[in-house]
């Protein structure tokens, strides 16, 4: 449960009440109605309005931030491991954890630089 008076963004509109998807608003009360399905009541300015909102609807403005900026360095990550033809680390970054474990597994299997390029370009049209 978030605090009351904290930044949130409206991240989806469940009920379909014309919420503004994107804009940014304040938690101003709980709905603790146990037969309603809403669970905040924010307030948007630039809508000027109040609305009852589900807890899926809204995000915090910082785990927003936080996913972006995650996301963002993801991204510069695999275009170095590209720009470097570092391909232990572009495994890494594609397959997550499973790549450390296929790599002691194929430790004796050697690519070429053909064959690793012709992987990227592979996945990448997927």
């Amino acid at each position: 449960m978030h605090k009351l008076g904290i930044r949130i963004v409206i991240v989806s509109d469940s009920f379909e009440q014309s919420l503004p998807v994107g804009e940014y608003g304040y938690i101003i009360a709980y709905d603790r109605n146990a037969d309603n399905a809403f669970d905040y009541i924010i307030r948007v300015p630039k809508a000027n309005r109040n609305f009852f909102v589900p807890a899926a609807d809204i995000e915090l403005e910082e785990v927003l931030y936080q996913q972006e900026a995650e996301r963002v360095e993801r991204e510069a990550l695999i275009d170095f491991a590209l720009a470097t033809h570092n391909e232990s680390l572009f495994r890494r970054l594609m397959n997550g954890e499973e790549a450390e474990a296929e790599e002691e597994t194929t430790a004796n299997e050697v690519q070429s630089r053909d064959d690793f390029i012709r992987q990227v370009n592979l996945k990448a049209w997927i």
